[in-house]
């Protein structure tokens, strides 16, 4: 029987791997969203959900869409005991953040997406909780 190689990937490459699907959905949810009926409208006559579009507005989008962003980078740059608590903090605050996408008119694209969303933040929490040790040599 033919035994198929299967690579030991580092922890990091796992984790950096989980945040950059975790950031297409993200923005995709947001780009799926222009097509329910209304939001273009919304967003001409200057609102999003119950928000006002502004420079603060537009400046927070960006700031929680770079949160994910920077945490590919994070994952693979930080030494092991700060990427840990790093990515076990970020990933479960995103929890309730990725939840938020619910609130008011949601349409099952966004269901499923908050869905698999969480999947990954889920994943990410694990692997970073059970970061392997390292083993001493005495």
């Amino acid at each position: 029987m033919n035994t198929f190689e299967d690579a030991k990937i580092n922890v990091k490459l796992k984790i950096a791997a989980l945040w950059t699907s975790f950031m297409f959905l993200y923005i995709y949810v947001d780009y799926f969203h222009l097509y329910m009926p209304g939001t273009l409208e919304d967003i001409m006559a200057g609102k999003v959900f119950t928000f006002e579009i502004s420079q603060a507005f537009t400046l927070a989008g960006l700031m929680s869409v770079s949160i994910p962003a920077i945490m590919i980078s994070i994952s693979v740059i930080l030494s092991a005991r700060l990427n840990r608590k790093i990515n076990l903090i970020v990933a479960a605050l995103f929890i309730p953040y990725s939840l938020f996408n619910l609130v008011g008119e949601a349409w099952i694209h966004m269901f499923f997406a908050a869905t698999v969303e969480v999947a990954l933040l889920v994943l990410i929490i694990r692997f970073a909780w059970k970061w392997p040790k390292e083993i001493s040599q005495n």
